[in-house]
């Protein structure tokens, strides 16, 4: 006998998560289920994820805060990721969810057959590829970084610099540093209007310079550093990219 499936519905709309329930009670006749979980948005389905195993999602893609794209981005740092199944009333989202891999695309409204075919592919899904691009129409609303088995978010608004050092990027807050797996570049492009390069290996957050420095060494070299709200390090600023602090100058 087959072990029953633990599925996880995200949707931000009660009626369409009562629906899905309904449905999944008609396929637990034929395919062994089990209803683990349930979330509102992406934020508190990520939280769940990370105290609970499950091995299918059903996630709705337009949902405020996060949409299931970005969600589905997050999952795939999680130690043993779901499956993931789309549900959504809209169908220009497609190419995106099979790009993050998804099992499949269901539109709604979502007829008991077609949530069965998915189901079974969705069971017969061993393995997961470990990272994927964004894939999103906009820009992502959170970085993850993996602590300790679990995916944390951290939200862009809140992050002051990008630094990258070695193998992983720095990632600042007010609060604390945290370690992330992502491409500094790729970080450039997707979050150019939220990010300045300062230094070859640096971003720092626009909304976050409050002023700048000149420093000079004892071999009576100078340089400009950047300041920042919230910390006290001052962040070097590479001769290329000297042309910030004119550009800042006459905002």
């Amino acid at each position: 006998m087959n072990k029953a499936l633990r599925i996880m519905i995200v949707d931000d709309e009660t009626p369409a998560r009562n629906r899905l329930r309904d449905l999944l009670a008609d396929c637990n006749e034929t395919l062994p289920l089990d209803i683990c979980g349930e979330a509102g948005n992406g934020i508190q389905a990520l939280e769940w994820l990370n105290q609970h195993p499950a091995d299918v999602a059903l996630v709705d893609i337009r949902m405020p805060g996060m949409s299931g794209i970005e969600l589905a981005q997050h999952m795939l740092k999680l130690p043993h990721p779901p499956a993931l199944i789309f549900t959504t009333a809209y169908d220009q989202f497609a190419l995106q969810a099979f790009e993050v891999n998804a099992v499949d695309y269901l539109l709604k409204p979502i007829r008991q057959e077609r949530l069965a075919t998915a189901l079974e592919k969705a069971r017969r899904v061993t393995t997961l590829p470990p990272a994927v691009k964004n894939l999103d129409e906009k820009s992502r609303q959170f970085l993850s970084v993996t602590e300790r088995g679990k995916v944390l978010l951290v939200p862009v608004k809140d992050v002051l610099y990008l630094k990258a050092e070695l193998k992983y990027i720095t990632l600042r807050t007010a609060q604390r540093e945290y370690l992330l797996e992502e491409s500094l570049t790729h970080l450039e492009q997707e979050f150019e209007q939220v990010f300045v390069r300062i230094h070859r290996n640096c971003l720092v957050a626009r909304a976050a310079i409050t002023g700048f420095e000149r420093h000079s060494s004892d071999e009576g070299d100078s340089h400009w550093e950047v300041l920042l709200h919230g910390i006290d390090e001052h962040l070097p600023i590479s001769r290329r990219q000297q042309a910030i602090v004119r550009e800042f100058k006459h905002l």
